[in-house]
């Protein structure tokens, strides 16, 4: 699995700083999830993060993005094959995937896709990052493939409330008594993003550097590119991939979502835009002329509290397509 960066600003920029619903899939209900039996047992859990370390680290070492396919789904599927395009044209290769100190957390669930969640790190000492793994099997004798690892800012999946027998117990996309349902944040934090915060709607989400901080550079990365000659439109919306959550201490939930970002650059003078940053591997440098168009994918790990407002915790973001003209 390769390394990654979590900016939001435009990539030709070269700075660091900073709607429909998608369909539910597999969280279950929770008024029910009590009797339900788990997705697969602790044991085979570790078997599949094992399996998919092995896997994917060797994938790595080859930077061969046609055997992510066997280990990954989207979204992280179409963000790492994008990843291992860039790292194979800039000559550089991610270090052995070890993944340290692994906890799991597993949802009892009927229906498929099934899925668990393992809160896990990489790296040692300051280069330590946590992951906030998601697994998924789509049917009976399907793979387990990792779908989604947002990296979180605290420990936020030791929220997650476990039952006696040490299972999770997952939240319903469309389920009340919450500040906000699960399944109404990616189009919530994808409005805020695009109109910012006083759009309607997205008071759901607390303030911080995933949502308005995000959208104020975004707007000032707007403006220095204006006084450059070029012009820059960027737009959010919810991404066609599930939406995963899972209860916590308190009576919150712990919520998986996707957004997707369409960013367009035009110039009237060539030789302004360049493909560059994130967009590496992904268009041919001699393509762009007076027009860069892209596509992003954003994972967010969003904390939902009962009453009051979600707070975004985690988030991996990476462009995935890039068009020229």
């Amino acid at each position: 699995m390769p390394a990654r960066t979590a900016s939001l600003l435009p990539p030709c920029l070269l700075v660091a700083a900073l709607a429909a619903v998608p369909a539910a899939a597999g969280c279950g209900d929770s008024s029910s999830a009590g009797s339900d039996p788990p997705a697969l047992t602790k044991a085979q859990a570790q078997g599949v993060l094992a399996s998919f370390t092995t896997r994917a680290d060797k994938a790595g070492r080859r930077l061969d993005h046609g055997a992510l396919p066997g280990v990954e789904a989207d979204p992280q599927l179409a963000m790492d094959t994008a990843t291992f395009k860039l790292r194979r044209v800039v000559r550089q290769w991610p270090d052995t995937l070890r993944f340290g100190r692994p906890v799991f957390y597993i949802p009892r669930t009927h229906g498929y896709p099934r899925w668990f969640a393992a809160d896990a790190t990489t790296g040692t000492g300051k280069q330590t990052l946590r992951h906030a793994l998601l697994f998924t099997q789509a049917k009976p004798g399907g793979p387990w493939l990792l779908t989604a690892d947002p990296y979180p800012l605290d420990e936020a999946l030791g929220r997650v409330m476990l039952d006696d027998d040490g299972f999770a117990t997952p939240v319903d996309p469309g389920a009340k008594g919450l500040a906000v349902a699960p399944g109404r944040l990616p189009a919530a934090h994808a409005r805020l993003l695009t109109d910012g915060p006083g759009a309607p709607g997205t008071s759901v989400l607390a303030d911080g550097p995933k949502t308005k901080q995000t959208f104020d550079a975004l707007r000032q990365g707007e403006q220095t590119l204006a006084k450059q000659g070029i012009t820059l439109s960027s737009r959010f919306s919810a991404a066609p991939h599930g939406v995963y959550a899972l209860r916590t201490r308190g009576g919150g939930a712990l919520v998986w979502y996707v957004l997707k970002q369409n960013e367009a650059y035009s110039v009237s003078k060539r030789g302004r835009l360049a493909v560059s940053g994130d967009l590496v591997g992904l268009a041919p440098a001699k393509a762009v002329k007076n027009r860069l168009d892209s596509t992003v994918l954003v994972q967010y790990l969003a904390v939902v509290p009962p009453k009051g407002r979600a707070t975004v915790t985690g988030m991996y973001r990476k462009a995935v397509s890039a068009h020229g003209s």
